[in-house]
């Protein structure tokens, strides 16, 4: 750490001198002009660009399958605004594979593509991007694929069970969305300006996100679950099901209420009721745990699967009431 003295020039203007260090590091150079961001009690300066949007190149040659997919989502959870993946000699496998998880992303689009370079490129303007509108989507998806994966186990509906699988990638996009928008304004104060919020309350909504992604990763396992089951399920077993969901839903929705409340007194109170009620859940567990012991094996351990996804579920929502408690304490 460095210390520098304000100085006064010309009387009403205060001066500070920058490490000549970072300065060459970061080529800045007498005349060049420097962007400051007021954050707090601090101010952030960093060195203005040129370039609008930021390029990352990867080699792809020994890449294919999961592996370059995942290879594709991490340039784009980065940030990187155009994409350039280059290979001596890309296949149709791998160009079928970038396409794909281009579409899986959103704003993405190949735009150029040569025997041995495939350009993708974001054209979502991120000054336009909402992380408050990304999670309150989440919510609504994810909420909405655990009510239907448990209306398809009871009526035991296939189709609404694969329904419920299908809608996984739409909640999928909006996590990686999320991410984006939470790392960038990690790497720069302009972005975190731009998106009108600080960075610590980006962070909980990135939290928060995270919990409601594997939500809706157990409603896709008690999908799956159910397109296993032949024969129709005890009634009593089931509608004690249905009241624990109902249970794990109060909890999911009074947290994020408290999330996005901005009177702290409120959020307070709903984020500390939603956390008293998910103790109250592990007793009807203990109920539900009972009613099972009177079901042969295997469909006792195949509700009891589900059991555990919506008990997890309701977890998950306790979680976001804990960052929705932190986000409402005072700063220091």
């Amino acid at each position: 750490m460095e210390t520098r003295k304000v100085q006064v020039t010309g009387g009403s203007t205060y001066t500070v001198s920058i490490p000549k260090t970072w300065a060459n590091r970061n080529d800045v150079e007498a005349g060049s002009e420097v962007e400051f961001y007021p954050d707090g009690d601090s101010l952030l300066l960093s060195p203005r660009s040129e370039e609008e949007r930021t390029t990352g190149t990867l080699d792809i040659s020994d890449l294919a399958d999961r592996e370059l997919t995942r290879a594709v989502m991490t340039m784009y959870v980065s940030g990187f605004d155009v994409i350039a993946l280059e290979g001596s000699n890309i296949t149709t496998e791998q160009r079928s594979t970038i396409r794909d998880a281009t579409q899986s992303l959103v704003g993405l689009e190949v735009l150029e593509e040569t025997r041995d370079r495939v350009v993708v490129r974001d054209l979502l303007d991120s000054s336009e991007l909402s992380i408050h509108n990304a999670v309150t989507r989440m919510r609504l998806i994810s909420t909405s694929m655990l009510a239907d994966a448990l209306a398809a186990l009871r009526e035991l509906d296939d189709d609404l069970a694969r329904d419920v699988t299908q809608r996984d990638d739409d909640l999928d996009r909006l996590w990686m969305v999320v991410s984006r928008i939470f790392r960038s304004t990690l790497r720069t104060p302009k972005a975190a300006e731009e998106l009108g919020l600080p960075r610590e309350e980006c962070f909980d909504y990135h939290s928060s996100a995270r919990q409601l992604e594997r939500i809706g990763d157990h409603a896709t396992k008690i999908a799956h679950l159910t397109l296993n089951i032949d024969e129709p399920l005890p009634e009593e077993v089931l509608s004690a099901i249905d009241d624990l969901h109902e249970d794990a839903v109060e909890v999911i929705d009074t947290a994020m209420d408290a999330l996005f409340e901005d009177d702290t007194e409120k959020a307070t109170a709903m984020a500390n009721d939603a956390r008293e009620h998910v103790r109250d859940i592990d007793d009807r567990v203990r109920q539900i745990d009972e009613l099972l012991r009177d079901l042969d094996p295997a469909r006792a351990q195949l509700l009891g699967l589900v059991v555990d996804s919506v008990l997890r579920s309701a977890d998950y929502g306790g979680n976001i009431a804990e960052t929705a408690l932190q986000k409402a304490a005072p700063t220091p």
